[in-house]
């Protein structure tokens, strides 16, 4: 994890800084090989359409990141062919989103 990765990180985080990169490459890992799309719903709201084989993994992950992260709300619907996820924030966190989609917008399909 780079200074500016830890940085994105906020205090209201409970995951151990050593386990951290490896979180963040969990969800490189999705969005490299299940995200098909990202909408931004609102400033604190997204929504990322999967490739449904990945729910399984998709909600392990998102379960494991609220109890280490309260502030994010994860919430998951079959759509046309995929599963749609949406995440939100409150207002105070929209940066921690930015920078969850920025890095979900880099990895798409790559």
């Amino acid at each position: 994890m780079t200074t500016n990765d830890e940085m994105l990180v906020p205090v209201a985080c409970a995951l151990p800084t050593a386990e951290r990169p490896r979180r963040l490459a969990e969800f490189d890992g999705l969005f490299v090989t299940a995200l098909r799309d990202q909408q931004r719903l609102s400033p604190a709201r997204l929504r990322w359409r999967l490739d449904p084989a990945a729910e399984q993994a998709a909600r392990d992950l998102t379960g494991r990141e609220s109890e280490c992260c309260p502030f994010f709300s994860f919430t998951f619907a079959p759509a046309d062919g995929a599963v749609h996820l949406e995440v939100a924030v409150p207002e105070a966190y929209v940066d921690v989103l930015d920078a969850l989609a920025d890095r979900a917008a880099a990895r798409i399909g790559s």
